[in-house]
């Protein structure tokens, strides 16, 4: 590999291919053809790693893998059809009835429900403890945890989770029990959590990894052992949920840019959120860019820039945040994040309407919160619309 990031990205993995494409082919087949009977046995039976059918694996899909494996300093990676298929595929092969895992009060609302609603069906215990308290994981650790799952930047509220310090101390009270960071957000170009002593890795990769708005894809990256029970079970068993050719084709291209789109991202949303912290309407801002923020200190150490969310509280709750939503033309009213476009979104309601009222309470986000995932405009032109909305509220 590489000594820089860009490079990586560009020439770090190439695919095989018959005709020497300089992009990646798109292997858009369901099946393979067999040389003869003994290989398509040899293959089923796991003693040949060529290919059979494309939910188990395909050249254009393996590319993918392998550069984003490498990106994130891992052993392997395994693609789904989307980030909700990474986290159940990953979660239901690793985790059975009786087991118990820690999750942090702050999620995705999907991800959330996952845990708080779906989980309890199969006899899987879920703690919420706010995992930027080391000392309250630890104390809510028992002998059958078998993970401890959280984001950094945290969806929607930005909290920061100090990632080499808490697995440290996971690892030192339970050797065996699996540290799971959501690095959505942050992107391995601003974070790479395994190698700050996490176990696994998850994205949704319709976000900043694609980064144009026109995939829906996710990823669990960690070691060799591990991905291939999640590939042999939680993709190929549990939810099938294999993620096309035509759209890893889309992601490799994607990535291209990945490093240019996140330092833009970045440099506009720290203006943003200074623009945001000294308005008058606004109540408090959360983004780990400003010292304000209380994880700013930690980020500094395990990010390489802030990232391109912000969350805000509108002074007023929700009917305010509801107006400034409604009066803007260059931030666009819709969920996700991450593409070049700024997009802006009220969690309460849209995104994290999985939670009831009191436990986004209890997980620290209020009605009037919004979230603000900043594009690829010019950053006068996203404070100029913002000042226009905040004028009608």
């Amino acid at each position: 590999m590489f000594k820089h990031f860009e490079t990586d990205v560009l020439h770090g993995i190439h695919g095989d291919n018959a005709f020497g494409a300089l992009a990646a082919p798109i292997f858009q087949t369901s099946t393979f053809v067999f040389d003869n009977a003994e290989q398509g046995g040899e293959r089923f039976g796991g003693r040949d790693d060529g290919f059979m059918y494309t939910r188990l694996g395909n050249p254009t899909l393996r590319l993918l893998e392998q550069k984003i494996a490498a990106l994130e300093n891992a052993e392997e990676c395994v693609v789904f059809s989307s980030g909700m298929g990474a986290i159940s595929g990953t979660l239901l092969t690793l985790l059975s009835c009786g087991d118990h895992i820690v999750a942090d009060p702050v999620l995705y609302g999907c991800t959330y429900a996952l845990m708080s609603h779906t989980f309890p069906r199969f006899g899987i215990q879920v703690d919420f403890v706010n995992c930027s308290d080391t000392q309250a994981v630890l104390a809510a650790i028992k002998p059958n945890t078998k993970a401890i799952y959280f984001e950094t930047p945290a969806n929607p509220s930005m909290k920061i989770v100090d990632i080499a310090g808490l697995s440290a101390a996971v690892h030192k009270a339970q050797s065996d029990c699996l540290v799971m960071v959501d690095n959505t957000f942050a992107t391995p170009y601003l974070t790479r959590p395994l190698d700050l002593g996490a176990d696994l890795v998850l994205h949704s990769a319709t976000k900043y990894i694609n980064g144009h708005g026109d995939v829906v894809a996710g990823m669990a990256v960690g070691k060799h052992a591990i991905m291939g029970e999640i590939r042999g079970v939680g993709l190929k068993d549990i939810t099938g949920s294999v993620l096309s050719p035509h759209d890893a084709f889309l992601i490799l291209r994607g990535l291209k840019t990945l490093k240019y789109r996140m330092d833009a991202h970045c440099q506009n949303a720290q203006k943003v959120a200074e623009y945001l912290f000294q308005h008058e309407k606004v109540q408090q801002v959360y983004y780990p860019g400003l010292p304000s923020h209380p994880g700013h200190d930690i980020a500094k150490k395990q990010m390489q820039q802030f990232g391109g969310v912000i969350s805000f509280d509108v002074k007023g709750g929700f009917e305010s945040a509801k107006s400034l939503i409604n009066n803007l033309h260059v931030c666009v009213l819709a969920v996700s994040l991450g593409d070049a476009e700024t997009l802006i979104q009220h969690p309460a309601s849209m995104t994290h309407s999985a939670y009831s009222k009191e436990e986004r309470e209890a997980a620290g986000f209020s009605d009037g919160l919004v979230r603000l995932s900043v594009g690829l405009e010019n950053a006068q032109d996203i404070i100029d619309d913002l000042e226009k909305g905040f004028s009608k509220v």
